[in-house]
């Protein structure tokens, strides 16, 4: 099969990448491969069943159209300041500009027009105040919540328009090699279910987001494709009463507060706030159970949950973060029997482990009900433990009440970003004709810049494609 184009993961990366091809008038050949399913076909049967059922042969809320991005909350960072360091490439003033160009693109396939976190500027102020008192930084970054349902409706949109413009998508397929001819890409081999195909193309395109990233890291040791080992991110979901975040919430919606606290000074941060949201599990690979936090539009709940995530960057000679990451997720998943391990935080201080019968009893009420009450510290490791515990007892100082003993510690969550692709501005690797995008890239993390990522590859290609035919 012969395409100009092949995208390898129907993510938002692979998804903006085609829309912006058409949208500078490219008539090129365009095939994206999925091995998950449309989005009108993804179902959690967790809504159904109450409880995870491990879906195999993947979890339907991490694959098919739109990845992670249709089952997430859907939340839009606006600021060229979080998602990554795809600014460190590209330039700041590129990266806000096309994030705002990326962001029409959201509205015109139906995002809410509300921006949360503008306007308060006193009570922001305040706020950062409290965040500088207790050695922590908040960022300025205006979001757009596009709300678990809502997503998908969106996606659906964009899914139905590059049908009905031409471009193709074979779903249910994986890519399992890469074809290469004297240093320079020519395609890709997939297969779905007992058929094989050989995809030859101008320009390949892997895209696989964070489930992907392990599978990309294999592919670069084994074709010499140049990158680099990264971070990867390895914390807890925390989840309290909507009361403690209650001003947060107004305020900002989402805080986003960076530290280093001491003794190791690892950058510690909070990520994916989730206003009335529900705490929910993914599930990778291997049966690797991890955390996640969603928040609907009209769906609410009593509690807020957000992510501390303590970044962790390796050096010579250890080159294997996304497995030391997945090693501390497997030992977690052991202690819960294959579920996400929950713990109060005051238990963690008294050195104990938790028990149901104390969560029931709780004024905080998990929002995801079969995690199991454990002891997360046996798994953890010690310097993440205790820039958590430190990160968390500052932040009781910018909100009061977030280091109750009735806040709850949900583990694993775990992001998997690590191997960084080495490209230039042109987000070109070392291999003529293959292009690493979005989270899997290392580059990007979260929706927004993964699809600045695509809008940039799909405007290359589009010029690209005028300058042969002038």
């Amino acid at each position: 099969m012969q395409k100009d184009v092949v995208i390898i993961g129907a993510g938002p990366a692979g998804i903006f990448t085609a829309l912006e091809m058409l949208k500078k008038g490219s008539r090129q050949k365009i095939l994206i491969v999925e091995k998950g399913r449309a989005v009108e076909d993804r179902r959690c049967p967790k809504d159904k069943a109450g409880r995870c059922v491990n879906c195999k042969p993947y979890c339907h809320i991490t694959t098919g159209f739109s990845g992670a991005g249709a089952f997430s909350d859907g939340k839009l960072s606006l600021s060229y300041e979080v998602g990554g360091d795809l600014p460190n490439l590209i330039g700041a003033v590129k990266a806000q500009e096309t994030i705002h160009y990326a962001d029409q693109i959201y509205l015109e396939f139906g995002a809410d027009t509300h921006v949360e976190g503008l306007g308060n500027t006193e009570e922001v102020k305040e706020i950062r105040k409290r965040a500088i008192q207790a050695g922590l930084k908040l960022v300025d970054c205006p979001i757009r919540h596009l709300g678990t349902e809502k997503a998908q409706a969106l996606y659906y949109a964009i899914e139905q328009h590059l049908l009905e413009k031409g471009v193709e998508m074979l779903f249910g397929y994986e890519c399992t090699d890469l074809i290469l001819e004297g240093g320079v890409c020519r395609g890709v081999r997939i297969t779905g279910g007992q058929e094989s195909l050989e995809i030859l193309a101008g320009h390949t395109i892997i895209a696989t987001g964070r489930r992907g990233a392990d599978w990309l890291e294999s592919l670069c040791a084994e074709y010499n494709i140049a990158h680099q080992p990264g971070t990867v991110d390895i914390g807890v979901r925390v989840e309290v009463r909507n009361e403690v975040m209650e001003t947060v919430n107004r305020v900002l919606y989402e805080s986003k507060l960076v530290g280093y606290p001491r003794p190791f000074k690892n950058k510690v941060r909070t990520f994916c706030q989730n206003p009335g949201g529900f705490v929910s599990q993914e599930n990778y690979d291997d049966d690797l159970a991890v955390v996640n936090g969603h928040s609907y539009k009209e769906l609410k709940s009593d509690n807020t949950n957000l992510a501390i995530l303590c970044s962790h960057n390796f050096s010579y000679p250890f080159n294997q973060p996304i497995a030391y990451a997945q090693k501390v997720g497997e030992l977690t998943n052991m202690l819960g029997a294959g579920h996400i391990l929950v713990q109060r935080f005051g238990d963690i201080l008294d050195g104990k482990r938790t028990w149901p019968k104390e969560l029931a009893f709780s004024n905080v009420r998990p929002t995801l009900p079969d995690a199991v009450a454990g002891d997360i510290t046996a798994a953890m490791p010690y310097r993440s433990m205790m820039n958590i515990i430190n990160f968390i007892q500052a932040m009781d100082q910018v909100v009061p009440g977030f280091a109750s003993t009735e806040t709850l510690l949900y583990s694993p969550e775990l992001k998997f970003y690590s191997n960084r692709v080495k490209m230039d501005e042109e987000l070109s690797t070392n291999i003529a004709g293959l292009h690493c995008l979005g989270d899997s890239s290392g580059w990007t993390r979260g929706l927004m810049m993964a699809s600045v990522m695509g809008v940039l590859m799909g405007r290359r290609l589009a010029e690209e494609e005028l300058g042969a035919s002038v």
